[in-house]
C-alpha cells in the first residue's frame, strides 16, 4: 500500500477546518427544516451562529471527535460538514456523521466523496477499527451512500422517531477497517 499524502483531498471536494465565516452558513442551513430532518433526530430548529460556533469549538476540544468542513476543490465555499464522533479509543470504535447543507451539491456525489475521505481519515490516520452510522428509514439517499461505501446493515431501532404523525425506523450500519481496506484499494 502506498502512502496517501493527500488524505483530506478528493477529486471534487476537500475536508478542512471550519472558519469564522462558516458559522453564518451553518446557521442558514439550520433554518432548512428538510435538511435538518435528514441530519438529526432532534427537533428541526434554527440555531444562531454563536451557538453553532460554541458547539463546534466544544467538539474541537474533545479527544472523542473530529469535525471537518466540506469544500469544493476550486473554492473556499462551505458545502457540507462531516465528523467522526463518540470515539471509544479503547475499542477503536466511533460514529460517522455527514451533511451536505448546500442543496445544489446534493445528489452529485459530494457526500459520498466527503464520507470516503472521512473514513480514510478514521481508519488510516486515527487507526480506528469500526465505524457506525445511523440513518433514518426515510433517508434513502443516505442509505444508498452508506451501502455504496461498504457499510453493512446491522440492526434497526424500530419506530425510533416520529415525524408528521408517522413513526420511522432508524437503521444501524457498521463498517470494519478490514472491509474498508478491501473496498478502498485502487
Amino acid at each position: 500500500m502506498t502512502l496517501n499524502l493527500s488524505l483530506l483531498r478528493g477529486r471534487t471536494v476537500r475536508l478542512t477546518a471550519f472558519q469564522e465565516a462558516d458559522m453564518a452558513v451553518l446557521a442558514r442551513w439550520s433554518e432548512d427544516s428538510a435538511y435538518m430532518r435528514l441530519l438529526d433526530a432532534r427537533p428541526a430548529m434554527p440555531q444562531p451562529a454563536s451557538q453553532i460556533k460554541e458547539d463546534i469549538e466544544e467538539m474541537q476540544k474533545s479527544s472523542r471527535a473530529y469535525t471537518f468542513a466540506v469544500r469544493p476543490l476550486e473554492s473556499d465555499d462551505l458545502i457540507g460538514m462531516t465528523e467522526i464522533d463518540d470515539i471509544l479509543w479503547t475499542h477503536g470504535a466511533a460514529g460517522l456523521g455527514l451533511g451536505i447543507g448546500e442543496a445544489a451539491w446534493r445528489g452529485r456525489g459530494a457526500g459520498t466523496e466527503a464520507a470516503r475521505l472521512t473514513l480514510d481519515f478514521a481508519f488510516r490516520e486515527l487507526n480506528l477499527h469500526r465505524i457506525t452510522a445511523t440513518v433514518f428509514g426515510y433517508n434513502t439517499a443516505s442509505l444508498r451512500m452508506c451501502e455504496k461505501l461498504g457499510f453493512t446493515r446491522e440492526g434497526v431501532f424500530r419506530e425510533f422517531l416520529q415525524r408528521d404523525g408517522r413513526r420511522y425506523d432508524m437503521i444501524l450500519l457498521g463498517l470494519l477497517r478490514r472491509e474498508w481496506e478491501v473496498l478502498s484499494r485502487p
